[in-house]
């Protein structure tokens, strides 16, 4: 059943004060202020892949890049701007001519002018008084304006400028030919009662749209974003999986889906297309996602809790504020310590085993016990637990079987790894390099699977099970499937190769169970 969203009743007793705005468009910056991440550097390649599928997402405004910052920045925003995207292309500049006159050389539909205001900015950053500051942000924004460009201005570190002056900035910028106002609270430092109060008074003497660009440093960049709505913003800029420098900024996901929960506004975004997005940008960044973050964490829909998942199972909504389908993602039940009667009845019946009320209990008991001992409870360890408990169950084949592995290594050698797998009784054999045997061992198993899934390996962890260089292997892995169902699996040897490769088969094989059913 797909439920759109279920959020309390109190909200509507404080509509009456907001200010909401009829409508609220969504400014990504993910290719601009999401690449200031630190570690993240995308190739003009990259990068215009994102902004196909932001475009395709239904953000409103592309923020591309800085194209002054360097050559191939500038060549990706060109891309970009030259791609005839239904979204909006924006180029960001200082102050400065050259950073404007090689935005609107690019292309881009909108400049985003910015210029500090802040005291702290004025006196160690720029060491220029209000009066230069404000003299050249009026200059320039009207620079802009007469090249035939959109023109949206921000004062940089807003948030922490005194107010009267702040008015003063966006009022002439206003006069100079800004057709939109952002507010950024550049360092995060605002709660939302002031933002509603800070866009409230601004709404009082600016006729142009409002914009809020919100840091997360201290965890309230959505909470702010949501408050500046409130007051009347018309815009919110955020990124895909909340990224940016420091603690970044308010994630593209949770600002949408706050929009439609609390306010019934609807931004354009394709919200089934969230998850999607999320991993597209996680894989091209190399950022990993938490697995609590909300709407695209891996567990944002997964529940362990025996009282939750008899809820859920019962009617999702009891612990769903929204359908895992409406953003793209799937529901999961997870075992461990939490786990309870109905989660492990459902997943044996989606095994296909059949138990007695007292076998129920006890494998549900065993399930317990090796949550309380801190192990990861996967279905191919419930399989074995049911197994063991009613002791007849057939043994059915599995579709992936592994024949034969062998890796050469060395400090001279290049990590190389052949395996022979049989598929449904089909003899495969695949061969790959890697940085070393077990990179290059899965990737060979990958090149043979890859005829008939694209199973993604999404995190791989190893641990000793006891001491010395003889230790057993404890391989888990997770692996995600094309439609974002996860599947964790594990392998214990003596050799870490082999420990690994039985993780990733038992994986697939759990990929090829779900399939047939």
């Amino acid at each position: 059943m797909l439920m759109e969203i279920a959020v309390g009743d109190y909200i509507k007793r404080v509509e009456s004060q907001l200010r909401l705005p009829r409508e609220v468009r969504i400014f990504d910056t993910t290719l601009r202020d999401g690449e200031q991440t630190p570690g993240v550097s995308l190739t003009p390649q990259q990068k215009l892949t994102i902004a196909k599928q932001l475009d395709k997402l239904g953000v409103d405004v592309i923020e591309a890049g800085f194209p002054i910052a360097s050559q191939g920045e500038k060549e990706a925003v060109t891309a970009i701007a030259k791609q005839g995207l239904e979204a909006e292309i924006c180029g960001l500049a200082r102050c400065r001519q050259e950073d404007i006159d090689t935005a609107i050389d690019c292309g881009v539909d909108r400049v985003h002018v910015f210029i500090a205001t802040s005291d702290i900015h004025l006196r160690h950053k720029l060491r220029m008084t209000r009066e230069q500051v404000l003299e050249t942000a009026m200059k320039w924004v009207e620079y802009t304006k007469s090249r035939g460009v959109k023109v949206e201005f921000s004062a940089e570190d807003a948030t922490r400028t005194d107010f009267s002056f702040l008015r003063e900035v966006y009022l002439a910028a206003e006069r100079a030919g800004a057709d939109i106002i952002n507010v950024p609270d550049t360092v995060g430092v605002m709660t939302p009662r002031a933002m509603f109060w800070l866009i409230s008074e601004l709404k009082k003497h600016l006729k142009i749209p409002i914009s809020v660009h919100c840091h997360n440093d201290l965890g309230m960049a959505v909470a702010n974003s949501l408050a500046g709505v409130e007051a009347g913003a018309e815009q919110v800029h955020v990124t895909v999986n909340g990224l940016g420098e420091r603690a970044g900024n308010a994630a593209l996901e949770e600002v949408v889906m706050g929009l439609r929960a609390f306010y019934n506004i609807r931004p354009r975004v394709r919200t089934e297309m969230l998850v999607e997005t999320s991993d597209l940008v996680r894989r091209l960044t190399r950022i990993p996602i938490q697995p609590h973050k909300p709407i695209v964490g891996d567990n944002a829909f997964a529940h362990e809790s025996g009282i939750h998942v008899h809820g859920v199972l019962q009617f999702p909504g009891t612990y769903e504020p929204l359908s895992p389908e409406l953003v793209g993602a799937h529901r999961r039940l997870v075992l461990g310590k939490h786990t309870g009667i109905h989660s492990v009845e459902r997943q044996l019946e989606e095994l296909g085993i059949k138990v007695t009320p007292a076998q129920l209990a006890e494998i549900t008991r065993k399930v317990k016990e090796l949550g309380d001992k801190g192990k990861t409870v996967t279905l191919v360890d419930l399989k074995a637990i049911a197994e063991a408990t009613v002791g007849s169950l057939p043994k059915e084949k599995k579709a992936v079987e592994l024949s034969e592995v062998t890796v050469t290594t060395g400090n001279k050698v290049t990590p190389t790894a052949t395996v022979k797998l049989s598929i449904n009784s089909e003899p495969k054999v695949g061969s790959a390099t890697g940085v070393g045997p077990v990179d290059a061992a899965l990737k060979a198993i990958a090149s043979i699977i890859s005829e008939v899934s694209r199973l993604e390996l999404v995190e791989f962890h190893l641990d000793a099970i006891t001491g010395g260089s003889d230790a057993l292997a404890d391989v888990t892995i997770k692996l995600r499937d094309e439609n974002g169902d996860l599947y964790l699996a594990r392998g214990v040897s003596e050799d870490v190769v082999l420990a690994s490769v039985q993780a990733m088969i038992n994986g697939i094989n759990q990929w090829f169970e779900r399939r047939k059913k």
